[in-house]
């Protein structure tokens, strides 16, 4: 396994090391050894990237230039594209994907939606005519402006991070504002390279700039604190989204939060294919390490021991299909560190204690390797209480309740803190359509749609987040509204 280039911070134009020459290691989920080193910002650095954003912001043309955002980000998209080979390594060794995962979720998909943002950009609307009224004895015109927001600060996390990053960065620019990035401290080098390629793209200074650490609160509470940053985008855990949330209240900034899910996938009892259906239900992907992923299988209780015997002999065949860095057909690879593999098995332990019943899985797996290996795990003979039912584990783990009839399935799926996406699948399409029409969910899969999409709005309901991403919804979120109005004459 090769050592990556170290990941240097990105400031004013940039590429640099951190104050003092401070790094950290970056660990390989893989093997639990270093895999190579980053740039550790310290407050100076991170003050730096905001003043260099504040000012290209306020003192050039960025805000104003479409044709040159188009262009530089058009440009960006044509050297990112033609550094998937490196991206590709940055998402295996960095967040541990495996190499069937790579082209779909970490690049495949993140480069899509970069094309779909170009894509749906000329339909923006950059004004809004309100006709006039007459009021006072005269004539007002009326229009509307939409104008960047200004300093934007993208927070993201280690999941699927290059998806992520995209999804921020490139509306934002797009839009017209200028931005902070601050990637996880587990995944710097596919923030980093924001910075090496734009500066290759030609990018003004202070239009894009990339600024990690090995702390990982330390430079998103001054972007969230500072004035200068006018919009925080973060993508992460539900708990981080409400404390940037009170953080961000003193300066009154506008935040837009993907936060976390425990989606729910009802199969109703007439689903074509019902044993396809359900095995078609593990969660292997990226090791379960999805916020929208569909953790929560809801199943006919008159099915249910139908679907649990389907699930044991799926989870069987699946076997020992995961887990090789170098095997192509593998979409499932470790956890992404120590610390998460460790609170994946604590909701393990505790589905047992909860009285569940482990149905596959449920073991770390050393034999695969030095990394933070989790095997596919199953539980049956969950209630909607319990907290394997209820709290984000983010792993590979499923867990599968029984339902009634289709008002307790959604009784069920609506019950729970969260509200990101899901799934419904029926033989009858009403059917399916009413169940997931009355689901509080962003997205939801009808006998398998694919809901989302570079080109679609993504977010979620309650704990799940604020502000839709993605689309042309999702560049908008980067823009405000200027009202307009004179006198007729």
């Amino acid at each position: 396994m090769a050592m990556l280039p170290d990941a240097k911070l990105f400031i004013d134009g940039t590429q640099r090391d951190a104050e003092g020459g401070k790094t950290f290691d970056i660990i390989s989920p893989w093997t639990g050894e270093v895999v190579g080193k980053a740039a550790d910002a310290s407050a100076t650095d991170v003050e730096a990237a905001i003043v260099a954003a504040r000012r290209a912001f306020d003192k050039t043309d960025w805000a104003t230039n479409v044709d040159l955002r188009v262009a530089l980000v058009t440009k960006l998209y044509d050297l990112f594209d033609a550094n998937r080979e490196r991206l590709s390594d940055l998402a295996r060794n960095e967040a541990g994907a495996a190499v069937g995962a790579v082209g779909r979720a970490h690049v495949g998909m993140a480069m899509e939606g970069w094309k779909d943002y170009l894509d749906v950009f000329p339909q923006l609307k950059w004004e809004k005519d309100y006709g006039t009224r007459t009021g006072y004895g005269f004539e007002t015109v009326r229009k509307a402006v939409y104008e960047p927001v200004g300093v934007v600060a993208a927070i993201t996390p280690w999941n699927v991070p290059l998806y992520v990053n995209v999804g921020k960065v490139v509306a934002a620019l797009l839009a017209g504002c200028t931005l902070i990035l601050k990637p996880a401290p587990n995944t710097p080098g596919m923030g980093a390279i924001f910075g090496e390629l734009a500066a290759e793209a030609g990018f003004p200074a202070g239009v894009i700039n990339v600024v990690f650490g090995s702390d990982p609160a330390l430079a998103g509470e001054m972007l969230v604190h500072d004035p200068r940053v006018d919009l925080i985008s973060f993508t992460g855990s539900t708990g981080v989204g409400k404390r940037i949330m009170e953080q961000g209240a003193a300066t009154l900034k506008r935040v837009f939060l993907e936060l976390g899910g425990k989606s729910a996938k009802i199969i109703l009892d007439d689903a074509p294919n019902f044993a396809m259906e359900v095995a078609q239900s593990l969660l292997v992907f990226h090791a379960g390490q999805g916020c929208a992923v569909q953790s929560r299988l809801l199943v006919p209780r008159s099915r249910y021991e139908e679907a649990k015997a389907v699930l044991a002999k799926a989870y069987a065949g699946f076997g020992e299909n995961w887990g090789d860095y170098e095997n192509p057909a593998h979409i499932m690879g470790p956890v992404v560190s120590k610390r998460q593999m460790e609170r994946v098995l604590s909701y393990i332990e505790l589905g047992q204690q909860e009285g569940a019943t482990l149905l596959a899985g449920g073991k770390a797996r050393p034999d695969k390797g030095n990394g933070y290996f989790i095997e596919p795990t199953c539980f049956a003979d969950v209630s909607n209480d319990m907290r394997i039912a209820q709290e984000e584990i983010f792993g590979p783990v499923l867990v599968v309740i029984p339902f009634e009839d289709d008002d307790d399935a959604v009784r069920i799926a609506n019950e729970s803190q969260y509200g990101l996406s899901g799934g419904v699948a029926s033989a009858d399409f009403d059917r399916a359509m009413g169940v997931a029409r009355r689901i509080r969910s962003g997205s939801i899969s009808i006998n398998g749609g694919m809901c989302i999409a570079g080109d679609l709005p993504f977010g979620g309901y309650k704990a799940s987040g604020i502000g839709r991403e993605w689309g042309l919804e999702g560049i908008e979120e980067f823009l405000e509204t200027k009202l307009l109005a004179w006198r007729q004459q």
